[in-house]
């Protein structure tokens, strides 16, 4: 038996710091303060342990993540910036503002973190506390608020122990965080439009671009874990080969996304065979599913079988996911 996680609670100080670094880059799970909130952090490029955070905070919805980093230079890394972009981030950075941006060709940010979408969100933090850790880390780190889903988002250490005690490894107490509300968010992918207000004031924005900022059409809403809505300036992805779900045996032709140990039958005549966990792990499969996807997607088969998987815990979002993925288009 597995013994049950302890959460611990450390001072801000640079030994909190070290500690932090050295358990993100192990694939745990760090809440710290930015100026807005405090954030539930995990390696961007882990999918394994992004998956531990989406389970972490409970009922998850593979919605995309903020990448969090230390400077523009690291940002540029992981998007591309337009003129107008390039402009908000030389005025607002660091600070409560995130900006949703095309993904770069290499960009190394798990597809899980992105949920597969061809845009990321992007902050730089102002918070001392974020700044150090992100600046040791030498790396993004996704952060959604440090708290379950569908509570009061965080500003003391105390709301995240209240919330996380036993789901996460770590909480750097860095005190009450500032500004107390997430960060603004706008998407550049177009015109700049504003996706979810928050601790940048519009007129701030506007004043620097010289132009009102455009409105989200009304069916889309931005949540603290949802930047970038579903449907909205892109969908999830959805491959292009047809999916065939709950799919106990493989036809002739097919791919296959395995689930488990036992294979489905036919399994041998698929054109490929990618399991998104052999042992049956739902955290390992949502770290797999949008990679796998896409590979399934590359190989030409006429049509991708998927295994059934259960719908407990991360298996609601990963067969969200697939249904989405399987919907007529």
């Amino acid at each position: 038996m597995t013994a049950p996680l302890v959460t611990r609670v450390s001072r801000a100080d640079a030994s909190a710091v070290g500690d932090a670094v050295r358990c993100l880059k192990a694939g745990g799970l760090v809440a710290f303060p930015t100026e807005t909130v405090y954030g539930l952090g995990a390696d961007a490029t882990d999918g394994r342990a992004i998956a531990r955070l989406y389970e972490a905070k409970g009922r998850p919805a593979f919605n995309p993540l903020i990448a969090h980093v230390a400077d523009l230079a690291a940002a540029r890394a992981l998007a591309r910036f337009e003129a107008e972009a390039e402009k908000l981030a030389e005025a607002f950075w660091p600070g409560p503002l995130t900006l949703v941006l095309p993904k770069t060709a290499g960009c190394p940010v798990a597809e899980l973190a992105t949920a597969g979408l061809d845009s990321i969100a992007v902050r730089v933090p102002h918070h001392p506390v974020a700044q150090k850790i992100l600046a040791a880390f030498k790396g993004p780190i996704v952060a959604p608020s440090a708290n379950r889903s569908g509570h009061v988002s965080p500003t003391t250490a105390a709301h995240v122990l209240a919330d996380l005690r036993g789901r996460i490894d770590l909480i750097v107490d860095g005190g009450a965080t500032p500004v107390g509300v997430e960060s603004t968010i706008v998407a550049c992918l177009g015109a700049p439009m504003l996706l979810r207000p928050g601790g940048l004031p519009r007129e701030d924005i506007e004043r620097v671009l010289k132009r009102p900022l455009a409105e989200p059409p009304a069916d889309i809403a931005a949540t603290d874990d949802a930047p970038l809505a579903p449907g909205m300036l892109a969908s999830h992805y959805a491959p292009r080969t047809p999916l065939r779900l709950d799919a106990g045996r493989v036809e002739s032709g097919e791919a296959l996304l395995a689930f488990g140990p036992a294979l489905a039958e036919g399994a041998g005549s698929a054109t490929i065979t990618l399991n998104l966990s052999p042992r049956g792990d739902l955290i390992e499969a949502a770290a797999n599913l949008f990679s796998h996807l896409r590979a399934l997607d590359a190989a030409g088969a006429k049509t991708i079988a998927v295994m059934p998987i259960p719908h407990d815990g991360l298996g609601e979002a990963i067969n969200d996911r697939l249904a989405r993925a399987a919907a007529p288009r």
